[in-house]
């Protein structure tokens, strides 16, 4: 009965994430100089050269999200031997799908699943913000990733802080109540609130500096394969919630220059973060990747202030994209086939290796006008098909669903797919 509930808990958490995140809808082709970039009050970043990247082999992506709720450690699990057992469970379970990558959820709101200079605990280890265990959870996930075949991707959530009623309640250690508490008023515009949702405001160097130092702390001390952040940028184009920090932009600007919209210049806070997020992780590791995982939605993405354009024709920001196509192949109006010949459209100028994201999560469901139901060879068909266009990869969302009964159908006809071609 706990292993349902817990299950029925992490697909609400999940769905609920997906939604508020507007979800509609390692692996270098070859050596390359990775670029950094200086900021620019006036105009779109310059990207700067850095030191070169490790070359890794060239190979299909397999993966596997696993969000933090997955991550979740009950009282039995609040100690070494038994979140061992855990992870061992999860990485033995990718490991017999034929994955070969997981991507796992280790800063989710401005918090860590290890211990950090930067963070506070998660709550997702002790139900509490700020409470930890006495054992490292992601040295934990490394080791059983790798015993079991698996490079393991570190997934954070550079901006978000809360969302709704997660976390219940915010440690006093995060920088965010840290900078609210403190009697420094310049820095109480880092954060802003936009809906039932709480995220730092990029468009502050102190803001970037946290989240990159995060970075070189997180890729310093764990020998991760790799970094990825996904699709929560800014969190709407509702030009309200950072309007006093684009005022501030535009007043510090030169007489005569003239100031970049506020679309374009959210565009840039956010490229400024990228670029120096992935110079951070290279420092830090040189042969680990960063990825990026945007919206299959193209409108959405421009809502989101992702600048996927550039980071498709400019080197300096990823080296890899993962699009989020979590709709089925007969889709009323985003059919899988047209938005992923669109996507490989998009990319075809690109040398970036490019992988989609699969909705594995709305398998056995009345998702999509009920196409799910339809069919329980959604998965399968959409691999092969990207196979067949030659496409570097996929992640499946998520991993809970690789056990769960309503998908259990649509695992067993992927199987077939899931192993290496």
């Amino acid at each position: 009965m706990k292993r349902v509930w817990r299950r029925l808990f992490t697909v609400i958490f999940c769905l609920a994430v997906l939604a508020a995140g507007m979800v509609s809808t390692s692996y270098f082709r070859e050596t390359e100089q990775p670029e950094a970039s200086i900021e620019s009050s006036t105009g779109p970043i310059v990207p700067v050269t850095v030191e070169e990247v490790q070359v890794q082999s060239r190979e299909e992506m397999r993966g596997v999200w696993i969000p933090c709720m997955t991550l979740q450690a009950n009282e039995d699990e609040r100690n070494e031997d038994g979140y061992r057992e855990k992870i061992r469970t999860i990485m033995s379970t990718c490991e017999q799908n034929g994955l070969n990558t997981v991507i796992v959820q280790v800063r989710p709101f401005s918090d860590a699943l290890y211990p950090s200079r930067y963070f506070p605990w998660s709550h997702i280890l002790t139900g509490e913000q700020g409470v930890g265990v006495d054992f490292d959870p992601l040295a934990i996930l490394l080791e059983q990733a790798h015993a079991h075949g698996l490079a393991l991707h570190a997934w954070i959530n550079p901006l978000r802080i809360r969302l709704g009623s997660v976390p219940e309640k915010l440690s006093e250690k995060n920088p965010a109540v840290v900078w609210k508490n403190d009697n420094n008023r310049d820095n109480d515009g880092y954060t802003f609130t936009d809906g039932d949702g709480e995220y730092y405001d990029p468009s502050w160097p102190e803001v970037r500096k946290l989240i990159i130092d995060g970075v070189r702390e997180l890729a310093g001390q764990y020998d991760i394969d790799g970094l990825q952040i996904d699709d929560y940028f800014y969190p709407s184009d509702d030009g309200s919630f950072d309007k006093k920090s684009y005022e501030r932009y535009v007043s510090s600007l030169n007489e005569g220059s003239t100031p970049l919209s506020q679309a374009d210049w959210r565009k840039n806070n956010i490229n400024m973060l990228v670029s120096g997020i992935r110079s951070a992780l290279h420092r830090a590791n040189s042969r680990a990747v960063f990825g990026i995982s945007p919206q299959g939605n193209f409108e959405n993405n421009e809502k989101l202030s992702a600048d996927t354009a550039s980071w498709c024709s400019v080197k300096g920001y990823a080296d890899y994209l993962c699009p989020q196509l979590y709709v089925s192949m007969s889709h009323p109006v985003f059919p899988f086939r047209a938005l992923a010949d669109r996507w490989i459209a998009f990319t075809k100028d690109s040398s970036l290796p490019l992988y989609f994201g699969l909705g594995l999560y709305k398998a056995g469901t009345d998702a999509d006008s009920g196409t799910w139901l339809s069919s329980s060879s959604n998965i399968r068909e959409q691999i092969a098909y990207l196979r067949s266009k030659g496409v570097d990869g996929f992640i499946l969302y998520a991993y809970d669903f690789l056990t769960d009964d309503h998908a259990h159908a649509e695992v067993e006809n992927a199987m077939a797919e899931l192993k290496p071609s």
